[in-house]
């Protein structure tokens, strides 16, 4: 049983509209092909197990459409110090890279390089690990991605929204409003501690096992999951993890999916809270939230049970929440945005469901703005500067602006962005900085280049 659809969300991605990541940059039709077949046998046969997929992974073009990914995508260079650039001007160029890891796969003496980890901070003051691949990592992860995505595709619920073609976290906060406009205006708000890494190993394999029986392919898996983490921090040798799949890692978000896809398979059983609470499950990777009319404790003693004890991870319990949207000043924090119950504007007895930025959001990117044009800033030139505060709020309002009503938070960061400006224009003069005579300092920021949204 699978999570009612939003009739305002995205449909489920279809074989015949094609797997395709950017429908801008669609994969060549031959790849595009491949992947169709391969999703339609996985959803007419649920319980196949595909045994001969490695040589699929060898093909030449697999290879150049995931070297092509890896392109578009950038991204630093891992332990060998070697960038995107390098391969485009090495002797050969990609084709030839492109051949020379062909031959390796195929005859199996290819090895992963160690994972660099970095470290990149957090809203709270707090680091995530990072781990960047190898380029050359990179593209053979995405060469299996590009092969196995559409077999689990085709068995992934309607309620899991991240790091899937054509699904979002739009489409999650539409789902979520939905919801609660039906009456589950009970949510309980949970939070994993340190998913990525976490993660069971075993368990993992037994989770992809369940769809794949090619050997070759597994082991690849193996390789990237058992590869040793060099850290750049401790500068020390590397290290292997018993655990967890590095964030960073091309493959690493599809595995993540496989095995959190068992907490949705089991919540929507008879035994599960999608049955008997008539709970509704809304999954961006390791965010979820669970709403129902009533959340009772047998609800949240069954999502411990499931995820502690059968599933091996941990809840964050300083983070994870039971929240009453009905309660008056009761709201939820989601993707980015807050879910709360206003009063009408107009003075009516009802009130209605407000989405807007989070708080958290919006202090995150009054922090990017401050980072774009602090003093270390003052050498760039100034339409470069500009053009980077622009590329910045252009991303911010794209994702804020399409949902509820984000008027309020979008002033404020007008405001914030124009003040910070002020500031920096003051410290690269000598002198404290004015607008020329007549013309306001919005006026003169327009014309400086600086777009107010």
């Amino acid at each position: 049983m699978s999570a009612k659809r939003s009739t305002t969300a995205t449909p489920v991605v279809d074989a015949e509209l094609v797997l395709d990541w950017d429908e801008h940059r669609p994969l060549p039709e031959a790849v595009s092909h491949l992947r169709r077949k391969l999703y339609q046998k996985a959803k007419r046969e649920p319980q196949f197990r595909f045994y001969s997929l490695y040589g699929h992974v060898l093909r030449a073009d697999v290879l150049m459409a995931a070297w092509e990914q890896v392109r578009r995508n950038q991204g630093a260079p891992g332990v060998d110090g070697v960038t995107i650039d390098h391969v485009v001007h090495a002797e050969g160029g990609p084709q030839r890279f492109v051949t020379q890891l062909g031959e390796a796969l195929r005859t199996r003496s290819y090895q992963p390089s160690p994972v660099r980890r970095v470290y990149i901070p957090k809203p709270d003051g707090r680091e995530r690990p990072l781990g960047i691949p190898t380029v050359r990592d990179r593209v053979v992860q995405t060469a299996v991605l590009l092969v196995l995505e559409p077999i689990f595709e085709a068995d992934f619920r309607d309620c899991s929204y991240g790091f899937r073609p054509r699904r979002g976290a739009h489409q999650a906060v539409r789902e979520i409003e939905e919801h609660l406009s039906g009456g589950l205006r009970e949510v309980y708000d949970a939070d994993l501690k340190g998913y990525f890494d976490s993660i069971p190993h075993d368990k993992l394999r037994r989770a992809l096992r369940m769809r794949l029986a090619d050997r070759s392919v597994l082991k690849l898996i193996d390789l990237w999951l058992n590869a040793p983490v060099a850290d750049e921090r401790t500068g020390g040798p590397p290290q292997r993890n018993c655990t967890g799949t590095p964030q960073g890692g091309v493959i690493s978000p599809l595995l993540a999916n496989v095995y959190l896809h068992w907490f949705d398979v089991f919540f929507h059983t008879p035994d599960g809270p999608g049955t008997w609470a008539k709970a509704q499950l809304v999954r961006y990777a390791d965010d979820f939230v669970i709403l129902a009319r009533y959340q009772g404790q047998r609800l949240t003693d069954w999502v411990r049970e499931t995820l502690q004890t059968r599933m091996g991870l941990e809840i964050n319990q300083g983070k994870t929440r039971v929240v009453d949207l009905a309660q008056t000043g009761a709201s939820l924090d989601f993707l980015g945005f807050t879910f709360r119950y206003d009063r009408d504007r107009h003075g009516r007895a009802r009130r209605y469901l407000n989405v807007f930025p989070s708080t958290k959001a919006l202090a995150r990117a009054r922090a990017q703005v401050r980072h774009l044009t602090d003093s270390g800033q003052c050498f760039q030139p100034l339409p470069a500067l500009i053009g980077r505060v622009n590329r910045f709020t252009a991303g911010w309002t794209a994702y804020f602006a399409a949902l509820g009503y984000p008027r309020k938070a979008l002033r404020d960061l007008n405001w914030f962005v124009q003040r910070r400006m002020a500031c920096h224009l003051g410290r690269r003069s000598q002198r404290p900085y004015r607008s020329p005579a007549g013309i306001s300092l919005y006026r003169h920021l327009a014309q400086l280049g600086l777009v107010s949204r």
